[in-house]
């Protein structure tokens, strides 16, 4: 970061979600193949299931495996102008349902659940949910293929089989149904897919491309360098944190509503699976459109040289070939591979469904910019409103295309359809809010003076209002023509979770909680590396209320810490009456260990408040703490203008006290960003501030890649200044790096050791 002017490029982003060895290959990375086998297992002996999965369990790939196999292959690809050959691998993933967890470890998972939470939905399972996702009539359980909870057909598990080639696919389930076979696990359904032969390739049978508008991953994706919200060379494409995919990763703010996903330990670096088998009626959906025609033309709602290809774009929201309507709303593009992969959508200037109209299945599934409560409020962000329902879809098509002129295999009765598979971290707020509020509701968007319908794509029998907004709304009446075959909720763990399950148990520890396990710090003036060690006061909150511990860091390249002292209430300091929650310490640059004692300015909020107090602290076993002055606001500080609250402030290491003032980085939050501005205060009686140079955004910091937010800075004590470069400790959520800083007026910051879990440290871990 330089003092005087801006880095004119972003940083490298921390892509460390790509090496894990932990989570299963096919969540983040996705295993991509042309040929896929689901097995939906039944587990007859317990015992004998554990013995099966501790010899599957080294099979199984992880994100490391999947993410550096698929690197390899788009590079290969973009070599050779085609698919490469000899460049191959079939991969496994595993999940289970609640009740297979149950027959492993011959216990309850975990404690029952409300049913309006994620672990109340895995728990109670599609069927008892049929009503939530609108699987009734023809859609209802009783006449579902698999998973429609008969006592002889419970499904335990399901086994994901994938490779590039059909030989591959059947040497690898031939394999694994002759392993299960061994050890009593019976194999309930297979379901296979494949990508469509020809033309169709990466589309589904209703001929659509499909699969371009996955969201991408923090940490795992690459960003752009011109917008780092989106994925690099996918314009469009947003950035959402890994936590919405993955358990005990921080997730997008769901304060409004419910509050944070909670999940037992066992879920930590898992994803909750669903699984549903589309059936589509490509004949019937397609005569569907084709009768609505007429009746637009007849009213004058379409141009005169609408077609059927037309209209079904409007349906879907984009052309045959993945053009976005939006984009191109008079024709297809069809060798436009540029437009054919465009997710770069915006509905901002087409907010009341003209072009795209608001029940097509573009915007019933991802509504982006173009979604108000009531037609002329602002428009809700992308950024938390949509991201946070954002679900990871890795499905297949199954069955033979349907073409009329073609006889054989497919027949316009033969089945066919999608194997829909998503991972996503809450079901509930994901994918049933998804299925219930938004492709099925025929009210969303809400408050519109004629109700647009449910999705005509893949949505319930219902009414869509062309035009809805117009002064010449036309009615249509779509068939459901998308018909729900099976569906199972399952859950993919952890290896190590995986490795627990084999031995019959489920981990009770493992899965941090999904917060900060540290608020903030504050060094023990007089015992900084005192007979080697450095003594702080930590501060924590738990269970609402905030309470410090002491603990202590050696000096050393191990850099040992130890919990000196538990948890005590923070009520109990003297200076900090009616404080209830302390933010951070500033200590006064000219005023440490003056006389005997140190001086602070404390920043604390009341009433979402944040306000300011002046403390001593003395040399002393006893460290009696005194307040020297009350609270007030901090608006009195000039450095703070437009601040409404503090996050931390990080001392430049050696602008500290040079020439008569100290400068500083000082962190806070903009509209839910975190910016950070450079202040300095005066030494003298009346430490004058001075805002130095005004925000910007964190990622103009090289070391802090990959963070939104972070939490706190705690400097090595023994690192400071050392070969003109000063280490620090970088707290965000529920994990640390280590950062270097380097003296002079670029202030070159490093990523020396990237994210590690707070548990690591011992005097940090559990509540004493």
């Amino acid at each position: 970061m330089a003092v005087d002017q801006p880095l004119t490029e972003p940083p490298a982003t921390d892509l460390s979600m790509r090496d894990s060895d932990e989570i299963q290959g096919d969540v983040l990375a996705g295993f991509k193949k042309d040929q896929m086998v689901l097995l939906f297992l039944k587990f007859e002996d317990g015992i004998r299931a554990r013995t099966w999965l501790q010899r599957l369990t080294p099979r199984i790939a992880t994100t490391r495996q999947v993410a550096t196999f698929n690197k390899a292959f788009s590079a290969a690809r973009q070599r050779s102008g085609g698919d490469p050959t000899g460049l191959k691998a079939t991969w496994l993933g595993i999940s289970f349902t609640y009740k297979g967890l149950q027959k492993l470890t011959d216990k309850e998972p975990c404690p029952a659940a409300a049913k309006d939470t994620s672990l109340g939905a895995f728990q109670q399972g599609p069927v008892d949910r049929a009503g939530i996702l609108g699987d009734t009539g023809a859609n209802s359980p009783s006449g579902w293929i698999f998973g429609n909870n008969k006592t002889e057909e419970s499904i335990h598990a399901v086994l994901t089989i994938a490779a590039d080639t059909v030989e591959d696919l059947r040497a690898a389930v031939t394999e694994q149904r002759e392993a299960a076979a061994q050890c009593l696990v019976s194999v309930i359904f297979q379901q296979d897919c494949a990508t469509l032969p020809g033309s169709r390739r990466g589309k589904e049978h209703f001929g659509f491309k499909d699969g371009v508008s996955e969201p991408g991953v923090r940490g795992f994706d690459d960003p752009d360098p011109l917008r780092p919200e989106w994925v690099k060379g996918h314009p469009g494409t947003r950035l959402i944190p890994a936590g919405e995919f993955v358990a005990g990763y921080p997730q997008i703010d769901r304060s409004d509503i419910g509050g944070p996903t909670k999940l037992p330990a066992w879920a930590f670096n898992g994803s909750f699976q669903v699984v549903r088998r589309l059936g589509q009626d490509v004949p019937g959906w397609w005569a569907q459109v084709a009768r609505q025609l007429p009746i637009l033309k007849e009213k004058k709602a379409v141009p005169d040289t609408a077609t059927i290809e037309w209209l079904a774009a409007r349906v879907v929201g984009r052309w045959r070939s993945g053009t976005p309507v939006a984009k191109c709303p008079a024709a297809d593009t069809p060798f436009n591979t540029v437009a054919s992969n465009d997710n770069d959508i915006s509905f901002g200037n087409d907010l009341n469904g003209k072009v795209t109209p608001l029940w097509s299945h573009l915007r019933k599934t991802n509504p982006r910019d173009g979604l108000q409560e009531r037609p002329g409020d602002p428009v809700q962000p992308e950024d938390p409103v949509m991201d946070r329902r954002r679900i990871m879809r890795r499905g297949s098509p199954y069955g033979h295309p349907f073409d009329p002129a073609v006889e054989g295999p497919g027949g316009p009765d033969a089945p066919r359809g999608l194997l829909f598979v998503s991972y996503q971290t809450d079901i509930v707020t994901q994918f049933e809010f998804i299925q219930q509020l938004w492709i099925d509701s025929p009210s969303f968007p809400p408050n519109r003076k004629n109700p647009p319908g449910p999705d005509a794509m893949v949505g319930a029998t219902g009414t869509v209002t062309w035009d809805q907004d117009g002064d010449n709304p036309v009615p249509l009446g779509f068939q459901q023509f998308v018909r729900t075959e099976g569906c199972v909720y399952a859950f993919a763990p952890s290896m190590t979770v995986l490795r627990s399950l084999g031995e019959g148990r489920l981990p009770d520890h493992g899965l941090p909680e999904i917060g900060q396990p540290v608020d903030t710090f504050l060094p023990v003036a007089d015992l900084q590396r005192k007979n080697g060690k450095s003594f702080y006061w930590a501060y924590r909150t738990v269970g609402g209320k905030q309470q410090y511990r002491v603990i202590s860091i050696a000096d050393g390249d191990a850099h040992t810490d130890v919990l000196e002292k538990a948890d005590r209430p923070v009520s109990e300091w003297d200076s900090l009456d009616g404080v209830s929650s302390v933010d951070f310490y500033l200590p006064y640059p000219d005023m440490q260990r003056k006389d005997g004692k140190s001086w602070y300015w404390v920043f604390h909020t009341v009433d979402n408040q944040q306000i300011y107090r002046v403390v001593t602290i003395a040399d002393d076993d006893a460290h009696t703490d005194v307040m020297e002055r009350g609270d007030g606001p901090i608006s009195r500080w000039a450095s703070l203008r437009g601040v409404t609250k503090v996050d931390f402030v990080l001392p430049m290491p050696d602008f500290q006290r040079k020439d008569g003032k100290s400068w500083y980085w000082l962190f806070h939050t903009v509209d839910g960003q975190q910016v950070y501005r450079m202040i300095s205060i005066a030494d003298g009686t009346r430490h004058t501030d001075v805002m130095e140079r005004g925000d910007r955004r964190i990622s103009l910091w090289g070391s802090f890649a990959g963070i939104d937010r972070v939490t706190t800075v705690l400097p090595m004590p023994d690192r400071q200044r050392v070969n003109g470069l000063s280490t620090y400790w970088v707290f965000h959520q529920d994990k640390y790096r280590i950062v270097t800083i380097a003296d002079g007026d670029a202030h070159t910051d490093r990523l020396v050791v990237p994210d590690r879990s707070v548990s690591l440290w011992k005097s940090l871990g559990q509540i004493s």
